[in-house]
């Protein structure tokens, strides 16, 4: 398989503190992995350097072999990767397809002028902007339900929503920050099976950090621990729940004692 994106030796301090020490990772194209840990692990702190709201001070994020240190998240994002927050960072008072409309503002050409003039060019890329917002909206679940305003959906059609809005960009690579937080059990499945047909159905490798082990059990192919911001197991889930540092930093006895759960029986 090739590798997609390599993290090599990464490690982010913030005064004294060594949020992420010396991580090394591999995401294989066209995979699903997750990224699991204690609170405080230095999860979401990786996710941020991989995306340039983080530079580290150490070590190297490659992309596609092209260093993303020292470029602007906008920068990384043009290059293939995007993302979602742990918390839903939607705008508000836009409805559904307004906010697919922003995540694509990154692929349209149309200049300040063309827009201001409206000029054929400009408008022909709009109709396709919509299109294309409306059949993100469809893929994720969320057809017939782009006039909505983002707040008045319900909370796990606001996360799929900004699995949408992240999509407008085009990504070859989406990191997913908790995409199952609060959701129910019926949400928790939809959003596992949005994750397998982005990466069946739209070729995107997904790389998600993630609290409930049914879901990273279930849909990765691979699993890395942080613990104290260092990595502490790197592998296949059935082997990293077996793991005995794993068990005693994170998951707990009953949790390793589990056998995978299958999407249908949750």
């Amino acid at each position: 398989m090739t590798v997609l994106l390599a993290v090599r030796g990464v490690t982010k301090v913030f005064g004294g503190l060594v949020a992420v020490d010396k991580v090394d990772i591999d995401i294989e194209a066209g995979s699903i992995a997750s990224l699991i840990g204690p609170n405080g692990a230095g999860k979401t702190t990786l996710f941020n350097c991989l995306t340039g709201l983080h530079r580290p001070e150490e070590g190297e994020i490659l992309f596609e072999d092209q260093s993303l240190v020292g470029l602007r998240s906008d920068e990384i994002t043009a290059r293939g990767i995007a993302r979602t927050y742990q918390n839903i960072r939607l705008f508000g008072r836009m409805t559904a397809l307004e906010n697919v409309l922003v995540g694509q503002h990154l692929r349209l050409h149309a200049s300040h002028w063309s827009a201001i003039l409206r000029t054929t060019r400009q408008r022909a890329e709009e109709r396709a902007a919509r299109q294309t917002g409306r059949e993100l909206l469809d893929f994720v679940g969320l057809g017939g339900q782009e006039e909505v305003v983002s707040t008045n959906l319900p909370y796990g059609e606001q996360r799929l929503l900004e699995v949408a809005r992240a999509l407008g960009s085009r990504p070859r690579l989406l990191l997913l920050d908790e995409p199952a937080a609060g959701m129910n059990p019926r949400e928790t499945e939809r959003m596992m099976e949005l994750m397998h047909r982005l990466r069946d159905g739209m070729g995107i490798t997904v790389f998600l950090i993630e609290h409930d082990m049914k879901v990273v059990m279930s849909v990765s192919e691979n699993v890395t621990v942080l613990d104290y911001g260092k990595k502490i197991a790197s592998g296949a889930p059935d082997d990293v729940r077996a793991n005995p540092r794993v068990v005693e930093a994170y998951l707990g006895p009953e949790v390793a004692m589990e056998g995978p759960v299958a999407a249908g029986e949750r």
